[in-house]
């Protein structure tokens, strides 16, 4: 079983985050359909994993498996919009879940199940809310519809902002100017990998991420903090 599980402190997924500011977000159906990206993601240095939720019956099973395999890494859910899917992450033994919406009913049972849940936000007006409901991090979702410069823009009206992992349509060559300019953090799906030039080839990573994050406590730490 991961060494992470059951680890329900949000600060202390924060100051992981904080130490390496990404998170790769893969979408099988079937969880254990993603064993060999999360090995490629493993080998790159990365340590923050989200498995997006399925309603496949064995879906909380095959995550605990691949907790078993990877014991280094901290493993949570994505796309949680529903008690059902918060119930599943808790039987996978995540300590956490994003998810792309703000719902009060749901960040109060994921409390009561002691799993962090880090709620999806666009506006000010969300923003607020998730202040407001105790949310320590937010998600800002689509973050490519907005720009890297929005968050920061917020801090005049809405300050001290909540932790702030940045999602949707964003790819490796996004992470420097994101952070630069405000964000916390970047969630990273399909764009993680490069496109394969033959069907059925095995995956391969953005031949840019190894190099960032072996690159990023030195050349992007020291400067942003």
């Amino acid at each position: 079983m991961s060494v992470w599980l059951n680890t329900s402190e949000p600060r202390l997924l924060l100051d992981e985050l904080r130490a390496l500011p990404l998170l790769a977000v893969l979408r099988p159906v079937r969880p254990l359909e993603a064993k060999a990206r999360i090995a490629l993601l493993n080998a790159a240095g990365l340590r923050h994993v989200e498995i997006a939720w399925s309603p496949w019956p064995g879906w909380s099973q095959e995550c605990h498996e691949l907790a078993r395999c990877f014991p280094t890494m901290r493993f949570g859910a994505a796309s949680v919009r529903t008690l059902q899917a918060l119930e599943a992450a808790h039987h996978a033994g995540f300590s956490f879940a994003v998810s792309p919406v703000l719902d009060p009913q749901l960040l109060a049972a994921a409390r009561q199940l002691g799993i962090t849940l880090v709620p999806g936000v666009f506006s000010p007006t969300e923003v607020q809310q998730a202040v407001g409901l105790g949310c320590t991090a937010v998600k800002l979702f689509p973050a490519n519809a907005l720009g890297p410069s929005y968050w920061s823009s917020l801090s005049g009206a809405l300050g001290p902002l909540p932790f702030c992992i940045a999602a949707g349509g964003l790819g490796v060559a996004d992470l420097s100017g994101w952070l630069e300019a405000g964000g916390n953090a970047l969630a990273l799906g399909s764009r993680l990998f490069a496109v394969a030039s033959v069907v059925g080839a095995p995956p391969a990573l953005d031949p840019g991420l190894t190099r960032w994050v072996q690159a990023y406590p030195s050349a992007f730490h020291q400067r942003l903090h």
